[in-house]
């Protein structure tokens, strides 16, 4: 595990329950102005995080694939769609088309890279989700990321320096 992400582990350890009980008051309770401020904490955050430090999130956590993301990676891959899910993806309780293991197939764990970066799943494209509107509609995706995302990590205690 490269250092990065040691002590992004170690920094979520202690803080997250205090970034998840922030998130569960501004998801009961939203202030007036919150998708501005979360539109400024998403500024100042990429200003901050660089992905390719850390990949937690292709390392431990699965997009969901669309008909659309599945149609498109494998025309590129020279794959039917069946084989494609035949040989990497699982349907879960949803219905959702989801990877069978992590890390992904498509990171390479040396650089931190995808594979198929310009094609890659929506999922993926959007993540880690920051600046969805309405943002008090999408904090229990925060409160789920908190733990995996450096950037969402910072995301939060962004938000919480401009509201506390």
């Amino acid at each position: 595990m490269s250092h990065y992400r040691r002590k992004f582990n170690e920094k979520v350890l202690v803080h997250r329950p205090r970034l998840r009980r922030f998130l569960t008051k501004l998801e009961n309770n939203p202030p007036r102005g919150l998708d501005l401020l979360a539109a400024e904490a998403d500024r100042e955050t990429w200003a901050q995080v660089d992905c390719l430090a850390c990949s937690n999130c292709c390392r431990a956590m699965t997009p969901t694939y669309t008909p659309r993301d599945l149609k498109r990676i494998t025309a590129h891959l020279g794959m039917t769609v069946e084989a494609f899910k035949e040989k990497w993806l699982y349907k879960d309780r949803k219905g959702e088309w989801m990877n069978r293991s992590t890390p992904c197939q498509f990171l390479d764990l040396r650089t931190n890279m995808c594979s198929i970066y310009p094609i890659r799943p929506a999922d993926c494209a959007g993540f880690p989700h920051l600046v969805k509107k309405p943002a008090k509609n999408f904090m229990h995706i925060h409160k789920q990321n908190v733990q995996y995302c450096p950037a969402t990590f910072t995301f939060v205690e962004k938000l919480m320096e401009k509201l506390c």
